[in-house]
C-alpha cells in the first residue's frame, strides 16, 4: 500500500512546479530577444540557404555546413530543419521557432534524468543552471551549434536508460543522437568516445543488434553525401594541419579542458562580454566607455570567482568516483553515475582534442555543456541537505545574475545587437539572392 505523501511536501512541489514553468516561460521569452536580435553572418546563411533552396526550389543539399578544416558535414538534415518549417509556414520566423522548440525538447529529455536523480530543489536548479544559463542562451540562433543541444540530450537520456540493461530501441536513438550531430557538426565523436568509454568500463550495456541497425539508418540517410562526395571537390577541404595535432602542442587540449570548467561556471564566452558597447544606454563616449568597462570588470570578477569553484566542485567529483573507475567501489547511486558520464566526458574532449587538426573554440565543444553541471549539481544537492538557506540564497543570486546578463547580450554584444532585426535580414538575404528570385 503506497504511503500518503505529507502535505507539506505536496505542497512544495506544487510550488517548484509552477516556479520551474515560470522559468520556462522566462526563458522562452529571453529566447526570442535573442533571436529576434541576431546578427545574420556567414554561417547563419549558409543553414537559410539550403533550407530555402529546399523549400522553394524542392533541391535538397546532400551536406551542411563547411568546417574550417575538414569541409562541410555530412547528410542533409541541416537543409530539411530550416527547410521543412518553411513548407508549413512560409515566414522566416517558422526555423528560428522550430529551432527553439527543439531547444526545449532537450530541456525535457534532460530533466526526465534530473527529477530520477535529486530532488526537488535541485531540479529547480537546473531550470536555471541550464534553461537559463548564457552559455546555452547565446546559441539560440541559426546556426549549427546551436541545433546540438537536442542531440547531447537524447545522447544522454538514451545513456541513463542503458546504465542497467541492454534495450534495442534505445541503443538505436543513442546511435542516431551520435549520427544526428554528425550532420551538424564535427564534434560528434566527442559523443561516440563517451559511449565507447562507457561502454568499456560497463556503465552502459548496449543492444549489439541496436547499435547494427542505428549505423545501418545513419549510412543510409548519407547515401546522398557520399554521392555528392564523389563529384563535388567544392565540399572538401584540405588543410595543412593534421590528426594529432593538439597531441603534439600543449595549449589546445589545455584550452578544450578549461572551456568544460567555464561552461560549469560563471565565465562566460569573450563574444558576449567583449562585444558590449552600451550605445544604447548613452552617446557620450567617456560614458559609455565608462559602463563598458565596468560591465567587464564586473562580469570577468564573478566569473573567475566562479572558475574557482568549478575547478574545486570538479576536483572533489573526480576524487570521489576515481575508485568507482578503478573498480574499487562499486556505484552507490544515480548521482555518481552522472560524476562518471561527467568524468567520461573530460576524457573524451582530451582525447579528442589531441587528435583534432584545430584548436578548439568555446562552440566546438557546446555540445558537452549539460554534462558540465553535473558535478555543480551534485554539489548543490549536498548543500541544500547541510544548509538550505544558503542553498536558497545562492540561487536567487543566479537567477538575478542570468536574466540580468541575457538582457544585456542579448541586445549588444558580439553577435546580437538591438539595431538589427532577424525578419528584415532574411528578407533582405531572400531579395538580393538570384536563387530566390
Amino acid at each position: 500500500m503506497n504511503k500518503a505523501i505529507p502535505l507539506h511536501l505536496e505542497n512544495l512541489d506544487k510550488r517548484l512546479f509552477l516556479i520551474r514553468i515560470i522559468f520556462l516561460f522566462i526563458g522562452l521569452g529571453i529566447s526570442v530577444i535573442y533571436a529576434k536580435h541576431q546578427i545574420i553572418t556567414g554561417d547563419h546563411l549558409q543553414m537559410l540557404h539550403k533550407g530555402y533552396l529546399g523549400a522553394y526550389q524542392d533541391t535538397w543539399l546532400a551536406f551542411g555546413n563547411a568546417a574550417s578544416a575538414v569541409g562541410n558535414v555530412p547528410g542533409s538534415l541541416s537543409a530539411w530543419i530550416v527547410g521543412g518549417p518553411l513548407l508549413i509556414w512560409d515566414n522566416p520566423w517558422s526555423p528560428m521557432l522550430f529551432l527553439i522548440a527543439l531547444r526545449l525538447i532537450g530541456y525535457f529529455l534532460l530533466d526526465n534524468i534530473i527529477k530520477q536523480v535529486f530532488s526537488p530543489q535541485v531540479r529547480l536548479l537546473f531550470v536555471v543552471l541550464y534553461w537559463l544559463n548564457p552559455w546555452f542562451l547565446y546559441e539560440n540562433q541559426i546556426y549549427n551549434p546551436s541545433y546540438l543541444f537536442l542531440f547531447s540530450a537524447l545522447f544522454l537520456w538514451s545513456s541513463f536508460k542503458l546504465k542497467d540493461n541492454p534495450n534495442f530501441i534505445i541503443s538505436v536513438l543513442h546511435v542516431l543522437a551520435i549520427g544526428g550531430a554528425m550532420q551538424f557538426h564535427y564534434s560528434w565523436p566527442v559523443l561516440m568516445m563517451i559511449s565507447l568509454l562507457l561502454q568499456y568500463k560497463k556503465f552502459i550495456t548496449v543492444s549489439k543488434l541496436g547499435i547494427l541497425v542505428g549505423i545501418g539508418i545513419i549510412l543510409i540517410s548519407l547515401i546522398p553525401y557520399f554521392q555528392e562526395y564523389a563529384v563535388n571537390t567544392e565540399i572538401k577541404r584540405e588543410t595543412d594541419r593534421y590528426i594529432g595535432y593538439g597531441a603534439v602542442h600543449v595549449y589546445p587540449v589545455l584550452k578544450s579542458v578549461l572551456y568544460w570548467l567555464r561552461y560549469g561556471s560563471l565565465l562566460f564566452s569573450n563574444y558576449a562580454v567583449l562585444g558590449t558597447n552600451f550605445d544604447w544606454l548613452t552617446s557620450i563616449t567617456w560614458l559609455q566607455n565608462f559602463f563598458k568597462y565596468s560591465w567587464q570588470v564586473v562580469i570577468y570578477a564573478i566569473g573567475v570567482l566562479s572558475l574557482y569553484f568549478s575547478i574545486k566542485i570538479n576536483w572533489r567529483s573526480l576524487k570521489e568516483i576515481k575508485p568507482i573507475l578503478k573498480n574499487q567501489q562499486q556505484l552507490e547511486n544515480n548521482q555518481q553515475w552522472l560524476l562518471v558520464f561527467s568524468f567520461a566526458a573530460v576524457i573524451s574532449i582530451i582525447i579528442n582534442a589531441m587528435l583534432s587538426p584545430i584548436t578548439f573554440s568555446y562552440w566546438h565543444l557546446i555540445i558537452t555543456f549539460p554534462f558540465a553541471l553535473f558535478p555543480m549539481l551534485v554539489y548543490a544537492e549536498r548543500l541544500r541537505i547541510k544548509n538550505i538557506k544558503k542553498f536558497n540564497f545562492i540561487l536567487l543570486l543566479i537567477i538575478g545574475f542570468f536574466i540580468f546578463v541575457n538582457l544585456i547580450i542579448a541586445n549588444d554584444s558580439k553577435k546580437y545587437s538591438y539595431k538589427v532585426d532577424y525578419t528584415q535580414q532574411i528578407q533582405q538575404y531572400l531579395s538580393e539572392n538570384e536563387d530566390f528570385k
